[in-house]
């Protein structure tokens, strides 16, 4: 599966930048003539309300909603990344104050922290990587600090301390390639969490704005017309399951692979 989701995620990726290349049906073209036209050879996701071509929003969509997804897990992991590392390392007064914040954090629901920030402004795919990123930090730098804490009571980073080597020597040549299974474990599901979230709000109106579209906004576009024409929703909202599965699966291998290299260790 692990292989199959792999391939599949970044099969549909590539699509998603290279066909529009070949595809050249404007996303943006309107066609009075072509309104509410269902899948056909012609239109193979069929037509929105204003005569544009579903496909060809969908492959737009999709690079806007892959962006924001990957490049706020991106930041959110380094972040969470950088402040576990911290916490775990420098342990005392450090950790203490680290865990405060992360809790603090922690204390409102995530989606609603989200909801709370875009409503004071004007969402675009910058506004919405900063606003993911900032509320996607806590699941991370709460394992890295775990594990940190663990690798840092390990004899020879014990021994490495007393030796004065650099405190950035140990963190980057010892800490970083342990820690390495957590990180990809975490972005994988924050790439998935990014991508949803976006989907959330777009879906609400407070994500990306008209004429920029992601599949979240495709989405909030079917809504009013499930009921005659359910491929305006159907077909964005496949693209978002297929991905974050995808996603998942390979964070549920890289886990199961990194539990197995735990037991052999121990």
């Amino acid at each position: 599966m692990f292989k199959f989701a792999l391939f599949l995620l970044i099969t549909l990726s590539l699509v998603m930048f290279i066909l529009p290349i070949f595809y050249t049906v404007s996303p943006y073209e309107l066609d009075p003539n072509k309104i509410l036209l269902a899948p056909s050879f012609e239109h193979i996701f069929g037509t929105d309300r204003l005569g544009r071509d579903i496909f060809a929003r969908v492959l737009q969509g999709g690079q806007t909603s892959l962006i924001i997804g990957f490049l706020a897990a991106s930041f959110s992991s380094l972040l969470g990344l950088i402040i576990g590392i911290t916490a775990g390392y420098f342990k005392g007064y450090v950790d203490k104050t680290i865990t405060v914040i992360i809790d603090l954090f922690l204390t409102f629901p995530t989606f609603f922290l989200l909801l709370a920030l875009v409503s004071y402004i004007e969402a675009n795919a910058l506004i919405l990587i900063v606003v993911i990123s900032i509320t996607g930090w806590m699941g991370m730098s709460r394992m890295i600090r775990s594990e940190s804490f663990a690798i840092g009571n390990k004899p020879f980073i014990k021994i490495l301390k007393i030796t004065n080597v650099s405190k950035t020597k140990i963190i980057l040549k010892y800490f970083a390639p342990l820690l390495a299974p957590i990180f990809l474990i975490s972005f994988s599901f924050g790439v998935a969490g990014a991508i949803l979230a976006e989907s959330g709000l777009s879906f609400l109106g407070l994500g990306v704005n008209p004429p920029n579209m992601s599949w979240g906004s495709l989405l909030s576009d079917g809504k009013a017309v499930i009921d005659i024409a359910w491929w305006l929703s159907f077909f964005p909202g496949l693209m978002i399951f297929i991905i974050t599965f995808c996603l998942i699966q390979i964070s549920d291998y890289l886990q199961n692979l990194a539990n197995k290299k735990e037991v052999v260790k121990s």
